[in-house]
Parts: structure tokens; C-alpha cells; sequence
């Protein structure tokens, strides 16, 4: 009885210090997105309401809960790469030149060599770096096709240009989400994820999701 006790005690301690990595890991990511909000106050809060959507697909296609984790992680980091750009591209009230757009699109691979050394249980870092990617091979910054790209990069770009075409930027109001879900319906299989589209389309239809 006693060995079952002091078993039983110990198991207990052992939950309590992953719950307290578990928040400790949760506080340090918190820290590191809002580093990047800090510095372009235009998108504050995009990578929380890009999460919040990310993370609802997910469930809609089942994935296991381990797997929305890591998808969550991702995406409330996945600009974290932008603390690269100087300030004044990210808060530019016109279009971007070329020149400004080809250092924008350094923030995927900046981002995963932030994360990369982080021993995540998931691929946290991998899912930041192929978020832009797309099925046709047009995304950047490895062109990747299809399979080639993680479900989860799938996932995150797809709530990721739904959010941002959504929402207000220094150059352009909000285009609203019939708009950004029309672009993603429009280009489903080519550009995006047939089985993603399809999940994000849904909650919104169904009004299971609001931004």
C-alpha cells in the first residue's frame, strides 16, 4: 500500500511538471508573437484569429488532438519571421515594390530558423517555412507541390489568406470573408487543398465560425 502511495505521489508530481512546461511553453510562444504584433501594429491580433481558424479546420477534418497542438503553435508563430522586415515595409500604406515583396518573403525561412532548435513535439518550425507554399508550386520560398507540403502548412495557408484577405491592411481595407472564401473556392485543388477549402468553407456556411 505504501509503494502504491509514494507511486502514486510521484506520478502526480510528474503531471504537475509537464503542466508547468506545458504553460511555460505556451508563455514563451505568447512572447514571441506578440514581439512580432509589437512591431507591426497593423496585424495584431492576425496571428491569434489565423490560429483560432487553422485550429477549427483541423477539427472539421479530425485530425488527433497532438496534430491541432502543433497546427496551433505554428500558426500563432507563423509570422514570427517578420521581425526581419524593417518596420516601414510592414506598415507601408501603398503596394509593395518588388524589391519589398522579395524581402516579405523571407519571413518563412527566417521564421523556421527561429524555431527550428525549439524541441517542439510536433513540426512546428517545418509548418511555419512551407505556410506560403502551394500545391501548383507558385508559393514560396521552396515552390513546393502537393504532397510535398505538410497538411498542416495546407491548413495554415488556407486560414491564413482567408484572415488576411478579410482583414483591414495599411493599403486596403478588409475585402470581407465572402470575397477571401471565393478566392479559396475558386482556386481549390490548384492553389489549395481540396479537403482544407472544403472544411473552412463549410464552418462558415454553416455559421459553426466568425472572424
Amino acid at each position: 500500500l505504501r509503494k502504491h502511495r509514494e507511486h502514486d505521489a510521484l506520478q502526480e508530481r510528474h503531471l504537475t511538471q509537464i503542466e508547468a512546461l506545458n504553460r511555460l511553453m505556451d508563455a514563451t510562444v505568447q512572447a514571441l508573437a506578440t514581439t512580432v504584433e509589437v512591431r507591426d501594429p497593423y496585424t495584431a491580433g492576425h496571428q491569434r484569429r489565423v490560429a483560432k481558424l487553422a485550429v477549427a479546420i483541423a477539427t472539421e477534418m479530425r485530425l488527433s488532438p497532438e496534430r491541432i497542438e502543433g497546427l496551433r503553435l505554428a500558426a500563432v508563430l507563423h509570422d514570427i519571421g517578420k521581425i526581419h522586415v524593417p518596420a516601414e515595409i510592414l506598415a507601408s500604406p501603398r503596394k509593395l515594390t518588388a524589391a519589398e515583396f522579395e524581402i516579405i518573403k523571407t519571413h518563412p525561412t527566417v521564421g523556421y530558423d527561429i524555431l527550428k532548435d525549439i524541441d517542439f513535439t510536433n513540426p512546428v518550425a517545418r509548418i511555419v517555412l512551407q505556410h506560403h507554399e502551394r500545391l501548383d508550386g507558385s508559393g514560396y520560398p521552396a515552390g513546393l507541390k502537393q504532397e510535398q507540403i505538410l497538411l498542416e502548412a495546407r491548413i495554415l495557408c488556407v486560414a491564413d489568406v482567408v484572415e488576411a484577405m478579410a482583414s483591414h491592411r495599411p493599403y486596403r481595407p478588409g475585402l470581407g470573408v465572402p470575397k477571401a472564401l471565393h478566392e479559396i473556392s475558386e482556386h481549390k485543388g490548384q492553389m489549395y487543398d481540396s479537403d482544407v477549402v472544403s472544411a473552412c468553407v463549410g464552418l462558415f456556411q454553416s455559421k459553426q465560425f466568425e472572424l
